[in-house]
């Protein structure tokens, strides 16, 4: 019976040559999986089509916003039952670390994060949540019971107040934590990818 050449590997050495330049992988690791990064995109995408349809637009800002809401649940079922460095628990930290966390910042003594730092952990929750309510609340108003009431409609508004606002505040602390780390949050909601 024939056998099998079986290639050699040369023993590894500590050089490495000069004109190699190390890749994106040898330099970063991996933090946001594609889940996370494709619900994050889409309800950015859902909540500005919704933003943009709301006055005249009907049908599209409803499938906007039910939308929206699907990539809500997904998240927070993944924030449950996903991989640990995706769960809640992970990024969520007590009123109190994050109110420390926050002085730090304030000091401009704060330590980087791979994942959320205390204060984005709290904004994912805030934003999740009234991206629900949004949602619910436009909702609620297509029902037969709730059709024309006041209220509920001024309820809906406020709520898309909030959340414009709440999304203003998420981009400054991305903008902030992009130029006070140096390393550009966007994009690593792109590739998934972070300095090590």
């Amino acid at each position: 019976m024939p056998t099998r050449e079986v290639p050699t590997r040369e023993a590894p050495t500590s050089e490495v040559p000069t004109d190699e330049v190390p890749t994106r992988e040898a330099l970063t690791v991996k933090v946001w999986g594609p889940l996370v990064r494709v619900s994050h995109w889409l309800l950015v995408l859902a909540i500005v089509l919704s933003w943009l349809s709301r006055h005249g637009w009907g049908i599209w800002h409803e499938r906007a916003g039910y939308f929206a809401l699907t990539v809500v649940l997904t998240r927070v079922l993944w924030g449950f039952l996903g991989p640990a460095q995706v769960r809640f628990t992970d990024f969520v930290r007590s009123p109190s670390h994050t109110l420390g966390y926050l002085g730090q910042v304030l000091r401009r003594a704060e330590s980087r994060h791979l994942g959320h730092n205390p204060l984005g952990g709290w904004m994912i929750v805030a934003l999740l949540l009234v991206s629900g309510l949004v949602a619910l609340s436009g909702w609620l108003y297509t029902t037969d019971r709730f059709w024309g009431i006041e209220w509920v409609e001024n309820l809906h508004s406020l709520l898309a107040d909030v959340l414009v606002a709440l999304a203003v505040v998420h981009l400054a602390g991305v903008l902030y934590g992009t130029f006070r780390h140096r390393e550009n949050l966007v994009a690593s909601m792109i590739h998934g990818r972070k300095r090590a």
